[in-house]
Order: structure tokens, then sequence, then C-alpha cells
């Protein structure tokens, strides 16, 4: 669950204040009408599902290449997800390519992009 605490806690994490993520009243003037959280904090999420499935490899060398498609607004409960797209060979190395996705609760996609992480 993507709560306003959780939005806040992010802000002073990062040291990204923007009013968009904090502001109510400052918010409701923007072309989302409220508050959203930070695009960061749906790709951390990623980062911890990449941590969560290659313990042992996603910190020697993982990468993610996204793309911010929906912004997710406080109270909504996202799905992080991914899937194996396949497996390559690199400079002799091993690695498996995933495509991943932060998914709202009416169905858009928050995030879309795909992560690369060694095996060895």
């Amino acid at each position: 669950m993507v709560t306003q605490d959780r939005v806040t806690a992010y802000a002073h994490a990062s040291g990204d204040h923007n009013p968009i993520h904090l502001d109510e009243e400052f918010a409701a003037s923007t072309r989302f009408g409220q508050r959203i959280a930070h695009g960061m904090l749906s790709l951390a999420f990623v980062w911890e599902m990449m941590s969560i499935n290659y313990p042992s490899t996603w910190h020697k060398g993982g990468t993610v290449k996204t793309r911010f498609t929906s912004p997710v607004v406080p109270g909504e409960e996202v799905v992080v997800g991914g899937s194996v797209k396949r497996l390559r060979t690199m400079d002799g190395n091993e690695f498996v390519e995933c495509d991943v996705a932060v998914t709202r609760p009416n169905g858009e996609k928050a995030l879309t992009g795909s992560a690369t992480v060694p095996l060895e």
C-alpha cells in the first residue's frame, strides 16, 4: 500500500520535497489534481523485488531500464511484478533479462521496463 506516510518518509529519505508529493493544496492545482507518489518510490519497489528474487547476484551488477507511465496516488495498492524474458551471455558471463512493471489498481502501468541480472 502506498500511503501518504510512506510518500512523506520517502521525501525525507531522498531529499525530494517537491510539493506535488507533500502539499495537498498545491497538488490539487496541478494536472493530477491530487498528491502523487515519487516515481522513484515505484522504482524502489522494483529494486526490492529484484533483490528478493536474486539475493546473491542482484547487487553484483543488476541494472534496470524503466519508463514512468502513470502516477501512483497515495492510498493505492500497487502490484510489483516481473517475468523472465530471456537468458543471454555477454562477454562470457550469463545474465537473465526480465520484464518488470508496477501496476495500479485500475490496471494502468505506473512503470514498465526491463531488468538485467548477472547469474554468477
